[in-house]
């Protein structure tokens, strides 16, 4: 081999190592600005339900004490302001019993980091979500979700806290409030603002998910909150979930 073509040789792995270290600082440097980013799968946020899960549930459902008609049980106040109830607690406390809890984050940042995609965090902070993707289980739309517009994804109790509420919420300790306001295992769904904003508090009978591909799992997902806190289930939507049941 010619002395040229040695000297060649080495010129060509010297770029190569040059081109690798400028590539690396760029990234560093893109990381810096925008922050954390999570690599989470691309899938939809929530699992889908087997038919024997939700077999199981059903039966359960079926086990459970059944209402009449859904009790009318004053004294409900969400907000925690002077003078207000503050039924469940400040809202997204990390300071409860709750699955993630004292874990040094907020509930709705602990929701939206578990079941979004591509999620990325405020730079230097390990909790605050500013993006994200979500596959909306309500409408089964994708949601691309920035903190500046952060209403466009909210937080939904899968069982409404005035629902369970007027079911015999009012009769458990605060403590045993704020951890179901907080259980981001069993109760909690980030979803399509403007859907969430339309289910209020209304149980299965009066509202259901425009999703039809989602009703399995989401009486799947109610009757698991009632089964895990041992509430009753108004008639009407026992006959709704179990609607929703024979579609799995």
């Amino acid at each position: 081999m010619s002395r040229n073509r040695r000297n060649s040789g080495n010129w060509d792995v010297a770029s190569v190592i040059l081109v690798a270290i400028l590539a690396l600082g760029a990234i560093n440097a893109l990381k810096s600005h925008v922050g954390n980013v999570i690599a989470t799968p691309s899938a939809s946020s929530v699992p889908s339900v087997t038919t024997p899960d939700a077999k199981a549930m059903l039966a359960k459902l079926n086990a459970l004490k059944t209402l009449s008609s859904e009790p009318n049980t004053p004294g409900y106040q969400r907000g925690c302001r002077t003078g207000q109830a503050c039924s469940f607690g400040a809202a997204w406390s990390d300071n409860t019993s709750a699955p993630d809890g004292h874990n040094g984050c907020g509930t709705r940042d602990d929701v939206l980091r578990e079941q979004m995609s591509d999620v990325k965090l405020k730079s230097g902070r390990r909790c605050i979500v500013v993006a994200g993707t979500l596959n909306d289980p309500y409408t089964g739309k994708t949601i691309h979700f920035a903190k500046a517009d952060a209403s466009a994804v909210q937080i939904d109790h899968i069982a409404p806290l005035a629902y369970v509420w007027r079911l015999g919420a009012n009769t458990w300790t605060q403590a045993q409030r704020n951890a179901y306001a907080n259980d981001t295992a069993t109760v909690l769904l980030a979803v399509d603002g403007p859907a969430n904003e339309a289910k209020g508090d209304s149980g299965p009978s009066q509202w259901m998910p425009a999703n039809k591909a989602f009703a399995c799992t989401y009486a799947t997902k109610f009757t698991a909150v009632l089964v895990k806190y041992q509430l009753p289930v108004p008639l009407a939507d026992k006959a709704a979930l179990t609607r929703a049941f024979a579609t799995c």
